[in-house]
């Protein structure tokens, strides 16, 4: 069984940090992108970031461009998404998710896995 399970979100003031994890159980994916995604309340799902299998391609939504950083440790089968300068429009639940794909994708549909989610609020 495939498992993602997020780990670091909670609430912060606007300006602050938190770093997400994803951990994935169940399979490698070391060979496969992966990405973050985020809910705000009454919003669609949308696209944050998403990173190759290599690491070496990233792609990030205009909003947070400059502000979060995405990474990825093969070994340990987890990635983590750094999170500076945060908004209160950030405040959303965030999702990871992999790829069956190799490349960094913005595209919902080309993601097989996703974890659970967790909560980021940031107040102001």
């Amino acid at each position: 069984q495939v498992l993602l399970v997020e780990s670091g979100g909670g609430s912060v003031q606007a300006g602050g940090s938190l770093r997400l994890s994803c951990a994935a159980s169940g399979r490698t994916f070391s060979r496969y992108g992966m990405g973050w995604f985020r809910q705000a309340p009454g919003k669609d799902r949308d696209f944050v970031v998403g990173i190759s299998w290599s690491g070496g391609s990233t792609m990030y939504a205009d909003s947070v461009k400059g502000r979060f950083t995405i990474s990825r440790d093969n070994n340990k089968n987890t990635w983590y998404l750094q999170m500076n300068s945060l908004k209160p429009e950030d405040t959303a639940v965030y999702y990871c998710a992999a790829s069956r794909l190799p490349g960094a994708s913005a595209q919902q549909r080309e993601y097989e896995y996703w974890g659970q989610g967790t909560q980021v609020t940031v107040s102001s």
